[in-house]
């Protein structure tokens, strides 16, 4: 993945879950494909209406400059369609155990990460964009995933 991604790995569950008898690998590969999926969500959701950093910080909003020159369909983050955006770009894609999210976008990791921009847009300015990180887990995250853990494992039981 050429853009930027976060990963969660569901390291530790296995053993635990095995030990009670409750999954085998297809469920724990399973169980890490469906926390996959909330992160997706919630990233998509950060993107399109939340505008906050998974810790809860509110992104910095355009310069004054930048703003002028947006559209009313556009906002922090989305420009004008799915296409070729980090909305329609990010993604959850799990291999075994370990789940990651993110998108292959060549300007993914300036809007998580921030940093100077030199010769922008081919004029031969330099812009310093502010990190508006949309990867992560937040703590709604946190307790989604804990729940999801928590249900599977209790289905086991039932």
């Amino acid at each position: 993945m050429a853009g930027v991604q976060v990963e969660l790995t569901l390291q530790g569950i296995e053993g635990a879950a095995r030990a009670l008898g409750q999954l085998a690998e297809p469920d724990i590969e399973d169980l890490a494909d469906r926390a996959g999926i909330i992160l997706e969500s919630s990233t998509q959701d950060r993107i399109a209406s939340e505008k906050v950093a998974p810790d809860g910080t509110p992104w910095e909003p355009w310069s004054d400059r930048y703003a002028k020159t947006r559209k009313g369909n556009h906002s922090l983050l989305v420009s004008s369609g799915l296409e070729n955006s980090l909305l329609g770009a990010t993604q959850s894609y799990t291999t075994g155990t370990t789940v990651r999210v993110g998108n292959n976008l060549v300007y993914g990791a300036i809007h998580q990460m921030g940093g100077e921009i030199e010769n922008a847009w081919g004029r031969g300015i330099s812009v310093t964009m502010p990190a508006r990180p949309y990867l992560g887990l937040s703590a709604a995250d946190r307790d989604a995933i804990e729940a999801l853990i928590a249900d599977t494992l209790t289905e086991g039981f039932e």
